[in-house]
């Protein structure tokens, strides 16, 4: 297992296998107290001689030496691994905040990289009618037109250069590329007589910018 600041990144595995170790250490510690309760409640600190200097012999003194000596020793291992623990759990919050902070940014370059990619559109469809060539080749209201055919934002001047391409296309299908909802939509439009008015079915007015 790697430990924290060693060559691996420290894993939610490592985490609960040190945390595993702390509780088995604690019930080590708990288990050599009380040992010492056994022995006539004597703790880390009681005297083992009696009030003569002699050593005492109501006691094991060699199962209370051992068990204050293990104490000693188990406690500093404790505060070793609480230490370890804290760091592991301070660099897996780091490097979880470090995750959601790129996964963020990769987010946002992704809307801006998408927003890049959008073309600018110059006229908006603001009515369509039902049944008309428009209707039918799925144009929508508020559909906004990057592209007409040849027409797109840098050759546009007005809604004079769509009717042209409108006319010379009869009949023809025309490729027209919309805004719809923030995504791209692509239309084959066929200009073309019908019961209604005009070839197209549709109304178009140019965007203000």
């Amino acid at each position: 297992m790697a430990q924290p600041g060693g060559s691996r990144p420290v894993t939610v595995s490592d985490v609960q296998q040190l945390v595993k170790r702390k509780d088995e250490v604690e019930a080590q510690i708990k288990a050599c107290y009380e040992l010492l309760e056994g022995q006539k409640g004597v703790g880390m600190n009681e005297p083992l001689v009696d009030a003569e200097g002699f050593p005492r012999d109501d006691i094991d003194l060699y199962q209370v030496r051992t068990a204050r000596h293990n104490i000693i020793c188990l406690q500093n291992d404790h505060k070793a691994l609480m230490k370890q623990v804290e760091e592991a759990l301070h660099q897996l919050h780091a490097r979880e905040k470090e995750k959601h902070a790129k996964d963020e940014a990769e987010a946002l370059a992704e809307a801006m990289s998408q927003s890049q990619n959008v073309p600018q559109a110059f006229a908006k469809v603001n009515a369509v009618t039902p049944g008309s060539p428009a209707s039918i080749s799925g144009l929508q209201v508020d559909d906004e037109i990057v592209e007409f055919g040849s027409v797109n934002i840098n050759n546009f001047q007005n809604l004079q250069n769509i009717a042209t391409v409108v006319q010379h296309s009869e009949g023809r299908p025309l490729s027209v590329t919309v805004i719809r909802s923030g995504k791209k939509v692509h239309v084959g439009l066929t200009p073309k007589r019908w019961a209604g008015k005009g070839l197209l079915g549709c109304n178009i007015i140019p965007l203000q910018r």
